[in-house]
């Protein structure tokens, strides 16, 4: 009996139990409620890159394994590795592909009125959800976005595909 009692008084702690109720942080808070969850800003608008293996150069420069956002320059010259904000990694693109469809369906007049009449549709919801407390419609619309990184054996290079709306591109990462 005694036994019992005291395993029940120490498992009513969350420091020492097998599996806390709930992942705490430093400091016992729990994950969401902080202001950097709570206040952020959206997702990132560039497609994210999943790189498993380090990858290393002859010159002892390296990319660690993670999970990094790929994004192309203005001039659309260059890949970019960013991670947290700061680029880790620039690479040059040695093929570019631009869509011009859809450039040529924006300047037709039909295609400008539908979108002014989606436009006001879209307004008219967002004024009804407003007015029963409900966010208004997301007005932004989905862009396919896709970033991919295949290894190519004969070559002894890492092929990088990015992929964003009308724009693709691909660069390589020579290894050693």
């Amino acid at each position: 009996m005694l036994e019992g009692m005291y395993v029940e008084n120490i498992m009513m702690h969350s420091e020492t139990r097998a599996y806390p109720q709930y992942p705490t942080i430093s400091a016992g808070v729990m994950p969401g409620t902080q202001s950097l969850y709570r206040y952020s800003l959206r997702e990132s608008s560039y497609p994210t890159l999943s790189i498993v293996d380090k990858i290393t150069d002859g010159q002892g420069n390296y990319i660690q394994p993670g999970h990094y956002e790929l994004a192309i320059s203005d001039e659309k010259d260059f890949l970019i590795l960013i991670q947290g904000k700061q680029p880790v990694a620039i690479m040059p693109v040695f093929k570019l592909e631009i869509e011009t469809s859809e450039k040529s369906q924006i300047m037709d007049s039909k295609a400008l009125k539908r979108k002014k009449k989606q436009d006001k549709e879209i307004a008219k919801t967002n004024k009804k959800r407003a007015r029963s407390g409900m966010p208004p419609v997301n007005e932004e619309e989905e862009i396919f976005q896709e970033a991919t990184m295949e290894y190519n054996s004969d070559g002894n290079y890492y092929l990088i595909k990015y992929e964003r709306g009308d724009v693709k591109a691909w660069s390589a990462i020579k290894t050693d």
